[in-house]
């Protein structure tokens, strides 16, 4: 009976993630037997499967941090928050997408695909064993493959196809990590990894290490593993290109920081670290300033997102900071980026030039993109300028000024092609010919998800202060 009870416990702690795959196969499952206008029924179900998901997840920041099922899953601070940011940003990316889902042949298979890919990145987030965390890799891989092709367009088929084989091949270099630090140290429980790993050689410690990070910092969108992100953001649909440049990076993060905790000071991995973040935020930025499509630059974009949110795992274990400003960033930017392509959605507008004049003809959708847009900056007050500071903190604490100050200048140079998108916003445009196409109105759920991200990040900038602690906590290794 105690055997029961212990097993119910363990299952009751992982609950989040089995609403999410419930809820992924009944929105599956209901699709198959639906009308094509009812297929709003398996939008309802998984919107309900996240919401219950993120509600749970809320409610365990109030319960003690343990590990489950032989110590192979934590749950913990690090777990909660990104269970937490994932649901609500998948959420998010249901509800700016329902007209664009709507009119197409897949909307069921598309809510199932993405409910898949977010429960792998929640269990990358939260699994201590390297073998799950292979599994969570793939499980938050494979179904974006899907998302992406689905666009059924010469850019989406390659851009699905640039990202499969990327995903492949970094997919094979993590297996190939996880076999060679399961070879040192005789097994792949974190806790197994940080006590044997300590008297093994640094340099092979460091390969195995390596090959890791190259499937996690391709989930993250960061250099190396980056050339995947811009052309499935272009190729894909305009969901599907918000949630693949935001969930998935949360759970890898959260999953590099938790592994580098068990991995030992012989290996130099601030250091990496640090060079990735920088080449990110540096390759990302100069990427950027010569896109004229707003999709591709937003896909760019993130890679330098990528690399600010690597300043605080470059730290992890050497500051106090690094975990609530992480997880605290990774908050603020995705409901900022989302906001970003939420008024994509609303407008249908791609090319950077077709926003000339938005400001006269919807003011508050260019208020929406201008809060969103300085927020990816770091402009007070929005969420992201918190997460930078906090950072920013967090890497000059642990000993890595360099990296601060190239990550100020990266900051003061995306300035530059955010203002492209801001600019025709506000400039005059000649009243339409008489003839001429006038432009259609906005989307009303993606318009209304570009206001409702606007206002949370208001909110969250003012009151991070507020939000900070509760990101704190220890994380188990």
């Amino acid at each position: 009976m105690e055997m029961d009870n212990g097993a119910g416990m363990e299952f009751l702690a992982v609950a989040p993630e089995m609403i999410v795959l419930v809820g992924a196969i009944a929105a599956i499952l209901s699709g198959s037997f639906l009308r094509r206008d009812r297929q709003w029924i398996s939008r309802v179900i998984a919107i309900a499967a996240l919401l219950s998901s993120a509600a749970l997840a809320g409610l365990a920041f109030a319960q003690p941090v343990r590990t489950v099922f032989e110590g192979s899953f934590a749950v913990d601070v690090g777990t909660n928050a990104a269970r937490l940011i994932i649901c609500l940003a998948t959420v998010l990316v249901i509800v700016l997408g329902v007209e664009e889902l709507t009119a197409g042949p897949q909307e069921s298979e598309t809510y199932a695909l993405m409910l898949l890919s977010a429960l792998g990145a929640m269990v990358m987030s939260g699994t201590s064993d390297l073998l799950i965390l292979a599994v969570g890799f793939l499980l938050a891989s494979i179904p974006l493959y899907a998302l992406i092709g689905m666009n059924r367009s010469a850019t989406g088929a390659e851009a699905a196809m640039k990202t499969y084989l990327l995903g492949a091949f970094s997919g094979i270099a993590l297996l190939l990590g996880v076999t060679l630090l399961y070879a040192l140290a005789g097994g792949t429980a974190y806790a197994t990894l940080q006590a044997e790993l300590a008297d093994m050689p640094a340099g092979v410690i460091a390969l195995g290490l390596v090959g890791v990070l190259t499937g996690l910092v391709f989930k993250a969108g960061a250099v190396p593993a980056h050339f995947w992100v811009p052309d499935a953001a272009q190729g894909s649909t305009v969901s599907a290109a918000a949630f693949l440049t935001t969930v998935p990076k949360i759970g890898a993060l959260v999953a590099i920081y938790r592994l580098l905790l068990v991995i030992p000071p012989s290996v130099n991995w601030p250091l990496l670290i640090g060079l990735l973040a920088a080449a990110s935020m540096t390759l990302g930025n100069f990427a950027a300033f010569t896109q004229s499509d707003a999709r591709r630059l937003l896909g760019w974009s993130t890679v330098s997102q990528a690399g600010y949110l690597l300043l605080p795992v470059a730290v992890a274990g050497l500051a106090d900071l690094a975990l609530p400003s992480l997880l605290l960033y990774l908050a603020g930017y995705a409901v900022t980026n989302l906001g970003a392509f939420a008024v994509i959605a609303a407008t249908g507008r791609t090319p950077l030039e077709k926003y000339r004049g938005l400001a006269r003809e919807n003011p508050w959708l260019s208020v929406a993109l201008v809060v969103s847009l300085l927020s990816l900056v770091g402009t007070p007050p929005t969420a992201v300028f918190f997460g930078k500071l906090t950072t920013f903190t967090a890497a000059w604490d642990g000993g890595l000024a360099w990296l601060v100050a190239i990550a100020a200048i990266n900051t003061v140079a995306s300035l530059f092609y955010y203002l492209r998108w801001i600019v025709p916003a506000f400039q005059r445009t000649s009243a339409p010919a008489a003839g001429q196409a006038i432009s259609p109105q906005p989307r009303r759920w993606a318009t209304q998800s570009a206001y409702a991200a606007a206002v949370v990040v208001i909110v969250m900038g003012t009151l991070s202060g507020l939000l900070l602690p509760l990101f704190e906590g220890p994380l188990i290794r």
